[in-house]
């Protein structure tokens, strides 16, 4: 794999930078660029920001009752403080991404991480619902890290050792989803816990990794340039919006209202007036032809499924193992403390050490087997929890090889990507692999929710909330085991043709037909304007 050139300079100059064109310059470029040490520092400097952004999504998750309570506000309003994010997380990422192809990664990566500290600072600091709605938004931006991570790891990291960084940082990805859920834990453990203390936490990992960014991480030499596609920007920003804010709030609206109704008949005219749209302008946010990819398309099919896995896994495992066991018959009794640690944080240990296992088989293998590993690894979590949820270990166990799954599959996905779009794609095509995993998460979310609340417990004590059937919990595992099944059948057949073994970071030649298309379309819309 090579670099491409940067945007600026004669066409001819461009061109001798197309993917899979490499020559002696380009490679002694990178060679003197990014030494062992200098290497080892941009993967730390990365994995430390995937973690961070992960974090990010997860930090709330155990602290909405103690917001809804502090704040004084109701369950629909504290359900904003995910929800905000996750709408901005889809509006930013893949702009973001695609401006730090066209403009510079790490320039674009110390602007998001300014604007993640300015978050979680207003975030620590306010004490009113609407101002840590704004900035629970502002952390939704960062969302943007991870493909930008990504990014740059393949600009800096020699081919060779490229799969096992990217699953470096997939891995510290997944760890921190886990840590968070700890560390919230425990920061909110006391007789008067503040729910503005995980905000601290993360505004001082936030500027940590600012410092490594800016210090570790060479400055991008690769840009496409171009402009801003602004239409095909709003375009999208609506369509996600969308899509996810009925998904996100389906069960409080009501499923069959209008206003749900409503918002994805919106999503489906939007999202076809932005097909529309990207196929006509010059210089697009999204090539549709990238984007209608076969590898491209089916990664994003399958990250969809492990976001959905991923959250089912976490919430159903989370509220399970606080279940009443003395009131209902099942359920383990635990704190969401206890639960955090007992029942989530082994399967987040088991993640960070499945990572780099998956990056050596995506090296040895191809990515397209280590998503059949990962699938059928996540479907046997889910299979052992439905079999037997009554006892500790095996719901410890089950999720324990969810979060394996979870690792190989984010091991696997960014190689996916990179084999089958050019440098300048990069980003973009990460940004949307990143959506397509958030979206199944909101989906993962809503099912759970829905699934749990829809057959309770009868003959309540007096005073006691309603509480889930312990079938509901076999059900929801028993969808989130079918989703990974069905991970193994997109991986199968969808990802045939992506082999990065011995080869594993030379371009395909699909993505270099991209990339010279999309120089020749570029050229022929300035020769045009001149």
């Amino acid at each position: 794999m090579s670099s491409a050139s940067s945007g600026s300079g004669s066409g001819k100059g461009r061109r001798a930078g197309v993917p899979g064109r490499s020559g002696p310059a380009g490679s002694g470029d990178r060679a003197e660029r990014t030494g062992p040490r200098s290497r080892a520092g941009t993967l730390v400097a990365l994995s430390l920001a995937a973690m961070v952004v992960s974090m990010m999504q997860t930090l709330v998750v155990p602290i909405l009752g103690l917001i809804q309570t502090s704040l004084h506000t109701t369950t629909a309003g504290a359900s904003w403080v995910t929800t905000a994010t996750l709408l901005s997380a889809a509006v930013f990422t893949p702009v973001l991404g695609r401006y730090g192809d066209q403009h510079g990664k790490k320039s674009t990566l110390v602007g998001v991480l300014v604007v993640l500290i300015a978050g979680t600072l207003l975030a620590a600091t306010t004490h009113t619902l609407l101002w840590l709605i704004v900035g629970r938004v502002l952390q939704g931006a960062a969302t943007a890290i991870f493909p930008l991570a990504l990014s740059i790891l393949r600009e800096e990291i020699e081919p060779a050792r490229l799969p096992g960084a990217m699953a470096v940082a997939s891995g510290a990805f997944a760890f921190g989803s886990g840590i968070a859920l700890v560390a919230t834990g425990l920061l909110t453990s006391g007789h008067d816990p503040d729910y503005r203390s995980a905000f601290w936490l993360a505004t001082a990992m936030a500027v940590v990794v600012l410092i490594a960014v800016v210090a570790l991480v060479p400055a991008s030499r690769h840009k496409s340039g171009g402009r801003t596609d602004v239409l095909g920007t709003l375009t999208l920003a609506a369509a996600l919006v969308l899509l996810l804010l009925p998904i996100t709030q389906g069960h409080e609206w009501g499923w069959s209202s209008t206003r749900t109704i409503g918002c994805f008949a919106g999503f489906a005219v939007i999202a076809a007036a932005w097909a529309l749209v990207e196929r006509r302008v010059a210089e697009p946010l999204v090539d549709m032809r990238t984007f209608l990819h076969r590898p491209v398309l089916f990664v994003n099919l399958a990250g969809l499924l492990v976001g959905f896995g991923a959250f089912v896994m976490l919430i159903g495992v989370s509220y399970l193992a606080q279940m009443p066991p003395e009131l209902i018959g099942y359920g383990f009794g635990a704190s969401v403390l206890r639960a955090s640690v007992e029942y989530l944080f082994p399967g987040t240990l088991v993640s960070l050490l499945a990572a780099p296992i998956g990056g050596r088989l995506v090296r040895s293998q191809g990515p397209r087997p280590v998503l059949v590993y990962a699938a059928l690894t996540g479907a046997i979590g889910f299979g052992w929890m439905v079999a037997d949820h009554h006892h500790a270990g095996s719901v410890i166990g089950g999720a324990a090889l969810v979060g394996a799954a979870i690792a190989l599959g984010y091991a696997a996905m960014p190689a996916v990507v990179v084999g089958s779009v050019p440098p300048s794609e990069t980003g973009i095509a990460n940004g949307i692999n990143s959506i397509s995993r958030s979206t199944g998460s909101a989906i993962g979310s809503a099912v759970v929710t829905t699934v749990l609340a829809s057959r309770t417990v009868p003959h309540l004590p007096p005073g006691v909330p309603a509480l889930p059937a312990q079938s509901q919990y076999t059900l929801a595992f028993v969808i989130a085991g079918v989703a990974f099944a069905l991970i193994a059948a997109v991986s199968w057949f969808g990802l045939r043709h992506i082999r990065l073994a011995a080869h594993h970071t030379q371009q395909t030649e699909v993505a270099r037909k991209v990339a010279e298309d999309r120089l020749e379309a570029r050229e022929t819309a300035r020769a045009a304007r001149d």
